[in-house]
């Protein structure tokens, strides 16, 4: 194991039923990197996302998070997964709570933190991404952007160690994918460690250290966003970049 892999997967295997969805992954993602996964719809990539903090459950094969296993059942995955920040298509806020509330839950239930601590540092999440005056509003009134926003903060409070992003602007309207990107630009930049899953390509060209191609199951390649967007070997890479590019 490469001292700095800070998740490494073995051999992952997924089905829905009779549908094989991920056909033996093995990959590492290491500290400090940002990794975007493009490739078509129904290519795996946000099954592979999503096994790598269990929200599904791979078949077969392992993800090592810091040294631990946390595919092994003896294991306390919840315990792993507030490490491990999740950043979805829609956001996911909590409707019934203030845009402050939504970001002081879990700090307070589950890292023991004050809730003046909780909320000192939420102030200061909000104050970066834009959202310090929406601290008391409820999320219906705020826009896709900013509930997006407000779903990267809440992530965050939790001091992860890696974000894991699931296409985060695909539910936006154009004009508010613009705000989105300059947040995770900005994390990428201080040094978080990200795996994004989009369809943003000049996006994921400017903030990846590496890029995965995945179709059907398998990363098909990958590398330096270069490497994978300029000089692609793989027909299939090829083939994808020359429609959405």
């Amino acid at each position: 194991m490469t001292n700095d892999a800070l998740i490494q997967v073995k051999d992952l295997h997924k089905s829905f039923h009779d549908l094989e969805v991920l056909k033996g992954v093995s990959e590492e993602i290491h500290k400090g990197e940002v990794v975007s996964i493009i490739g078509p719809s129904g290519s795996g990539k946000s099954t592979f996302l999503r096994c790598l903090n269990l929200l599904e459950t791979p078949d077969k094969g392992q993800v090592i998070f810091e040294g631990v296993d946390i595919t092994d059942q003896s294991v306390d995955i919840d315990k792993h997964r507030q490490k491990m920040g999740m950043i979805f298509q829609h956001f996911n806020v909590f409707p019934h709570l203030t845009v402050l509330e939504n970001i002081t839950l879990a700090p307070t239930l589950e890292l023991g933190q004050s809730k003046e601590e909780a909320q000192k540092n939420a102030c200061e999440l909000l104050a970066k991404v834009g959202l310090l005056d929406k601290k008391d509003e409820y999320p219906r009134k705020l826009s896709g952007g900013q509930k997006q926003r407000l779903a990267i903060v809440r992530a965050l409070a939790m001091n992860p160690d890696v974000i894991l992003m699931d296409e985060p602007t695909s539910a936006l309207d154009p004009e508010m994918v613009k705000d989105v990107l300059e947040v995770i630009k900005e994390l990428a930049d201080q040094g978080m460690t990200i795996v994004i899953v989009t369809h943003e390509m000049a996006f994921a060209k400017q903030i990846s250290d590496r890029v995965f191609f995945m179709d059907q199951g398998i990363i098909q390649e990958k590398g330096t966003p270069q490497e994978v967007f300029e000089h692609p070997q793989n027909p299939r890479t090829i083939d994808f970049l020359s429609k959405v590019l």
